[in-house]
């Protein structure tokens, strides 16, 4: 499918790579597998959506976004389980980490199946073990929602349940404190817009429709959806998805 959404966004002034979405909320794809980090500005500090696939490029976000902002990195949000956008959280120390309710334990005794899949993927072995040790899980857990207060912005983190993942977490953002401003969702890998979804062993493709639904009804017609690989999309995006999804997965 192709992205339908036609503000293709700026380049973030002091930082090659960020795509600014609205005043204060950015966003970067991610070499090698193509993942999508985000970032909201708040009044003292920075929430990160996902954190990159190892602490080299964890690092590489968090003086990214320094230099953006000149503020560090307070929270880190992570959408899901998967290498590609957890293992980079070791770089944010200090920093309030969250994810579904679960996910700290799932992750903390997924390091040697999560090095495996990096491996998998490519990654080379010694980085992916290194990564895998290194691991940070979440210790706030979000059993239904949460919402967070970062000076005139909040921010509202969503458990959307099993779909693509066990563990899967929307992020949304309102528009600021003063009205203005469109909201942006970061779906995470619920919705991935360069390639076809990807189901693996730990999704429920019986509830991903559900979970799209529950994505649009978050954000409605009018928000920007960031997914979790390729470019950002419209609500007639997500909801097309949803369709193809739906058809894919039928008595699954």
């Amino acid at each position: 499918m192709a992205a339908n959404w036609h503000g293709h966004g700026t380049t973030a002034p002091g930082e090659a790579g960020w795509e600014e979405l609205v005043p204060g909320v950015v966003r970067r794809r991610l070499p090698h597998w193509d993942a999508t980090v985000g970032a909201v500005r708040g009044t003292a500090g920075v929430l990160v959506v996902d954190t990159g696939s190892g602490a080299e490029e964890g690092a590489g976000i968090r003086e990214g976004l320094r230099g953006l902002y000149g503020l560090p990195v307070t929270h880190a949000v992570l959408t899901h389980s998967h290498f590609d956008h957890v293992f980079g959280t070791a770089a944010f120390d200090g920093a309030h980490v969250y994810g579904a309710q679960g996910l700290g334990a799932h992750l903390a005794g997924a390091r040697e199946e999560l090095r495996e899949d990096a491996v998998r993927h490519g990654m080379a072995p010694d980085a992916a073990g290194e990564s895998a040790a290194r691991l940070v899980p979440p210790r706030h857990g979000v059993s239904v929602q949460l919402t967070l207060t970062l000076g005139e912005r909040s921010v509202r983190l969503v458990n959307m349940g099993a779909a693509h993942s066990g563990f899967d977490l929307a992020v949304l953002v309102n528009g600021s404190g003063r009205g203005t401003g469109r909201a942006v969702v970061f779906c995470g890998d619920l919705v991935e817009e360069s390639g076809d979804p990807q189901a693996g062993p730990d999704a429920d493709p019986s509830r991903w429709p559900q979970a799209l639904d529950r994505l649009l009804a978050l954000g409605g017609e009018d928000t920007l959806y960031v997914p979790g690989h390729g470019a950002v999309v419209t609500a007639d995006f997500v909801r097309a998805q949803r369709d193809v999804l739906a058809r894919r997965f039928a008595g699954s």
